[in-house]
């Protein structure tokens, strides 16, 4: 039983490690690919900035999303919800 209750954090810890990596690389794909989707834009392209800009704005979106969940712990969210539930539920008095 010790050794699943040390198990537990630690594979808490592990997705969460995981999970910011992908953000980290979504960011970082995110930054080179609309660069050069600006670069593009504003040199080969015609006058003023057409196409790059709605790019950038709907894959902001995503990215901020993305960050959003990582901040909020989103993939543990529903376990965490469960287990505040279940507490509740164990004592309904609220530990007053």
């Amino acid at each position: 039983m010790v050794q699943t209750e040390t198990r537990m954090p630690q594979s808490r810890a592990m997705q969460r490690a995981k999970y910011l990596t992908g953000l980290l690389w979504h960011l970082g794909t995110f930054v080179i690919i609309n660069g050069f989707f600006w670069f593009l834009d504003a040199f080969v392209g015609t006058d003023g900035f057409q196409w790059a800009y709605w790019i950038t704005l709907f894959w902001g979106l995503a990215l901020a999303f993305h960050a959003l969940a990582y901040f909020i712990g989103g993939r543990q969210l529903e376990a965490r919800k469960a287990q505040e539930y279940l507490a509740e539920n164990r004592d309904p008095q609220g530990g007053d």
